[in-house]
């Protein structure tokens, strides 16, 4: 290969290339032209074979394949033949001409395919590849953002590919000149380094400020200097290409440090992968600064040990995460486990303590219950044996005996049953009561409305039941009424009861205010109503009201 600055330093423009060859016959002849740079024309014996679309800025860029022609017998003459090669190059971009093969087609085409897969295709390869892997990390850093090393991989890869694109595009457009896109390209270069060294220091999980915005506003002048000044950046691009190179090497051995030093599986197998590169990249770097001769960047070659170096770290990762995520399953199933059983050892022990409340509960009840209805109907019948302890004839002894029994069935029926109609409960208690306040020279008048079909739950009608039971034994027993009045009214969904007497009221009671009162009051909260006591020298009247369905308890909605 020549490089014609080696003999024309600075020289920018256009060399020719000539050399003749003798041929025996005039048959059918394979050319290759393996290597022209920028751009070129072929002459076969003064005839045009082949020229590029533009040999004056901006050039083409043939250099970037190997060019094959067939040469029919027309353009061959028996016995001598010349070859010109018109090159046009620019100095500051390595301008000169490579080796040329003639011979039969077959075995030049075979060499021509050779070449153009070794120098193109294969780029091409890594290209797509590159695409590729910047694409699928790409993705992934979108939906995991908290895994910056992904982004940073993407970064890289997305500046690499467009770095690449100097081996395999033939025109420099967008750019209007050669120092445009050489600019350009080395623009990328240094932000393709900066964005790998990122990569490597995320993947070790290090972090070194100072250094990044140093940088960052590298890759920032970098751009700058390649869109605002192309015309210096583009011949001058050496420099950047060092810093590009640097930020490579100086992070792929930070990085070979830390895989030493931590002896993990994935950075060891990374670290291995980014050694075979790194050595190749010796050789590439040697042609750019023209320190070896040759036509070939190899450093392109290398994509599949980045690719295996990175499918192997991201189904390591996987694995990993995996791994972790049966063991978290493995430690949550124990955890639950655990939980189960305090859980149900604490279930147990709330069963046992409700079990036991409940009892407490309803001895309570049937104590207030015995008080108010068989306690009530006791001390009627005690009184009226201290009234005429000889006057009352035995039918009146058995009749307080069977009221004493009637209370206590009312008791066991408002217990069993699950339901009862308002009037039916009402009407027994109507009876007893009667007779009890006939005794004691009260009259006793009811008014019920509206309760036909009113139905309540056997607790709630007990409760109901006693406290107009004990309403009234406290209207026997302290009032000293001579009338009292008792309604119940059906309002809507709600029912309204009164115990209205006539007596001299609570004031002059021995015992105000005692357990009789706060059971009553009891009862009224428990059928979801407030009971109201009013009592002065006119009389005491007591009223309260309550839903017929039974009220949620707290913080209970319904659907």
């Amino acid at each position: 290969m020549d490089v014609w600055t080696t003999r024309w330093p600075g020289h920018d423009g256009v060399v020719w290339y000539r050399m003749r060859w003798h041929q025996d016959h005039a048959g059918p002849t394979g050319l290759l032209v393996e290597y022209a740079s920028m751009a070129g024309a072929v002459y076969v014996n003064g005839s045009l074979v082949a020229r590029d679309a533009h040999l004056a800025e901006p050039l083409s860029r043939t250099w970037v394949a190997p060019r094959y022609f067939l040469l029919s017998p027309p353009l061959l003459r028996t016995g001598e033949n010349t070859l010109l090669v018109r090159v046009s190059g620019l100095a500051a971009y390595q301008p000169g001409f490579g080796t040329v093969a003639l011979g039969a087609p077959s075995a030049v085409h075979a060499q021509y395919s050779r070449e153009h897969a070794r120098r193109y295709d294969i780029k091409l390869v890594n290209l797509g590849m590159t695409v590729v892997l910047g694409g699928v990390f790409l993705m992934i850093w979108l939906l995991r953002r908290q895994d910056s090393v992904y982004g940073w991989f993407a970064l890289t890869e997305l500046f690499a590919a467009l770095y690449a694109a100097n081996f395999l595009v033939s025109s420099p457009w967008p750019f209007s000149t050669t120092d445009g896109w050489q600019a350009f390209i080395a623009a990328m270069y240094v932000c393709a380094g900066a964005s790998y060294a990122m990569f490597l220091l995320r993947y070790c999980e290090r972090r070194f400020p100072r250094l990044e915005r140093a940088m960052a506003l590298l890759c920032g002048a970098a751009l700058a200097a390649a869109l605002l000044a192309p015309g210096w950046m583009g011949p001058g691009r050496t420099p950047w290409i060092v810093v590009g190179a640097l930020f490579y090497y100086g992070s792929i051995g930070f990085f070979l440090v830390q895989a030493w030093r931590r002896r993990r599986v994935d950075t060891t197998v990374l670290a291995l992968c980014v050694v075979t590169p790194v050595l190749v990249s010796f050789h590439d770097f040697a042609l750019f600064m023209g320190w070896a001769r040759g036509d070939t960047y190899l450093l392109g070659l290398t994509s599949v040990f980045t690719l295996l170096g990175i499918g192997f770290v991201l189904a390591y990762r996987f694995v990993s995460a995996m791994r972790r995520v049966e063991g978290f399953n493995v430690e949550l199933g124990q955890r639950i486990r655990q939980a189960t059983e305090e859980l149900a050892q604490s279930l147990t022990r709330q069963h046992a303590l409700e079990l036991a409340h409940s009892r407490a509960g309803e001895r309570l009840q049937l104590v207030r219950d015995l008080h108010d209805g068989f306690g009530g109907t006791l001390v009627g019948a005690i009184a009226r044996l201290e009234q005429a302890p000889q006057e009352l004839p035995p039918a009146a002894v058995m009749a307080m005996l069977r009221e004493m029994r009637d209370d206590l069935r009312l008791v066991i029926d408002s217990t069993a049953r699950e339901c009862g109609d308002l009037e039916g409960l009402i009407a027994p208690l109507r009876h007893r009561s009667a007779q009890l306040l006939e005794a004691a020279g009260i009259d006793a008048r009811w008014h019920l409305e509206g309760l036909a079909g009113a139905a309540l739950e056997s607790h709630r009608a007990l409760d109901l039941l006693r406290l107009l039971q004990e309403a009234l034994t406290n209207v026997f027993r302290h009032s000293r009424a001579r009338r009292v009045d008792v309604r119940l009214v059906r309002e809507g969904s709600r029912v309204r009861v009164e115990v209205r007497d006539d007596g001299s009221g609570m004031a002059a009671s021995p015992a105000p205010g005692g357990a009789g009162l706060a059971s009553m009051r009891q009862r009224a909260a428990r059928l979801g109503g407030a009971l109201r006591v009013d009592s002065n020298a006119a009389g005491t009247v007591a009223t309260f009201d309550f839903p017929l369905a039974a009220p949620l308890a707290p913080g209970v909605q319904t659907p």
